[in-house]
């Protein structure tokens, strides 16, 4: 029969701050890399999602409204500049003039130009920290 006080035990609270330690440390490492490939690889795509964004707000049915676009800005996430403009016979814009380094996104809109009447567009959106 074996004495319960010669068994090897660890205290739950030290078990706790050895997994607490362990996690923030992974955290800490995880995030340091993905800075570091972000920067390796010229940063993130930001454009694209930010463009997705504004489409779903400026679109109803397929077709673009123009009247929404200075509403759209608000897709632009948050520490960022964007610049929304659409064409279509004719021109709507939104936001600052683009800085040279902008990320930008260009796609083929529907664009509703009044009651019946819908042309082919192009949406650019442009972002810049």
């Amino acid at each position: 029969m074996s004495r319960s006080s010669a068994r090897a035990a660890t205290e739950p609270l030290a078990a706790l701050v050895a997994v607490f330690a362990v996690s923030a440390g992974l955290a800490l490492y995880a995030g340091v890399l993905d800075d570091t490939l972000a920067n390796a690889t010229g940063g993130r795509d930001i454009a694209s999602p930010t463009a997705d964004a504004v489409e779903r707000r400026l679109t109803s049915g397929g077709v673009v409204d123009p009247a929404r676009v200075s509403g759209a800005l608000a897709a632009v996430p948050s520490g960022y500049d964007g610049n929304i403009t659409l064409r279509a016979e004719r021109t709507w814009s939104a936001g600052p003039t683009p800085s040279a380094g902008a990320q930008t996104d260009v796609r083929t809109v529907s664009v509703a130009l009044g009651p019946a009447t819908v042309r082919r567009g192009r949406l650019t959106v442009a972002v810049w920290r």
